[in-house]
């Protein structure tokens, strides 16, 4: 029996964690990532396997392309499937949401001072304007602050123009530090 979610003519099947596969642009970077290091994991192997473990991220697409001390910047491919308005093209801000959400959380796992998984807490999006249609969307995070059990993030998104945002969010995660 095979388990997974339909989403159109695509079937999105749950993550075997030790099979995934990384996903960044620096060939450094990839050939750091070998799966059975036994080393602590680096920053950008805890972002791919974040990213690759939730069922929607992978079928929204989305794609670690950058990542650092408490940053990221994933990208999301302008499909067919993620228009909300068929008579425009342009993107659900469902879709434009979850790839700020991913970003925000992507950040925080980023960040030197957080021990395990987050979740989201909280998210405001204030939505600027629509994306161009055919437009790859690319979103930006910051976790600017780390206290005991919550980190704070800042992130936009925007397509070609990353001075014009499509959307900007503040968020707050769950986190566990390092104890004192």
């Amino acid at each position: 029996m095979q388990l997974g979610i339909e989403l159109g003519a695509t079937v999105c099947k749950p993550p075997r964690q030790r099979y995934l596969q990384p996903i960044v642009n620096s060939q450094d970077t990839r050939d750091s990532l070998n799966m059975n290091d036994k080393r602590k994991p680096t920053v950008a192997s805890r972002a791919n396997r974040f990213a690759k473990a939730i069922p929607y991220t992978r079928a929204l697409a989305l794609t670690v392309e950058n990542v650092s001390n408490g940053w990221a910047e994933l990208s999301m491919p302008y499909r067919r499937r993620l228009v909300g308005d068929f008579d425009t093209g342009i993107v659900d801000g469902g879709a434009v949401s979850a790839l700020l959400d991913s970003c925000a959380g992507t950040a925080v796992l980023a960040h030197p001072q957080v021990f395990s998984g987050t979740a989201t807490l909280n998210l405001r999006i204030d939505y600027m304007r629509p994306a161009t249609p055919g437009q790859t969307i690319r979103a930006r995070a910051k976790c600017y602050h780390v206290a005991r059990t919550v980190a704070f993030v800042r992130a936009k998104a925007f397509d070609d123009d990353p001075d014009k945002p499509v959307a900007t969010a503040v968020g707050a995660f769950t986190v566990a530090t390092a104890s004192k």
